[in-house]
């Protein structure tokens, strides 16, 4: 019997989310067939020979395109169905996690680095319906997000 090759959506804005999700997961690491997902087309020269969907960004300050980012979410998913979802956020990656937990999709949410002090707003959101949320600074992990290292180590 042939073991199923994991298909993961990789999820994360343009920026610092998406550096930190190229070093956690890069492009050229064959474990797993990737589907990438950010904010902007452009991403796509930094992850040659895998697939890219671009979906709208936005942030607290311009919340009402949380509902064209849902729907296309919805779409992605459906086209690609993932084995799991993983994103280092910000927003976008939020609200794809959400649809993939609808989906009964496995998810997994990376707070930022650069979140020293607290986890982040969509950190702390995601840690109330992702399978599993993960930060990056030993003295933020709790009972519902793990520690398991940072990007730099």
């Amino acid at each position: 019997m042939r073991n199923k090759k994991i298909k993961l959506l990789a999820v994360a804005s343009i920026g610092g989310h998406w550096k930190q999700l190229l070093r956690i997961l890069p492009p050229t690491y064959d474990d797993v067939e990737k589907i990438y997902v950010s904010t902007h087309p452009k991403c796509e020269k930094m992850v040659e020979n895998n697939k890219l969907s671009s979906i709208d960004d936005f942030s607290r300050w311009n919340v009402y395109k949380i509902i064209p980012v849902f729907f296309q979410g919805v779409k992605i998913l459906y086209k690609e169905k993932p084995t799991a979802l993983i994103t280092t956020g910000a927003a976008p990656g939020l609200i794809l996690l959400f649809v993939a937990k609808i989906f009964r999709i496995k998810t997994f949410w990376i707070d930022s680095v650069a979140n020293v002090q607290a986890l982040s707003l969509s950190g702390k959101l995601a840690s109330k319906f992702a399978t599993r949320t993960y930060t990056q600074w030993s003295e933020l992990s709790s009972d519902k997000t793990l520690y398991v290292g940072n990007i730099f180590e």
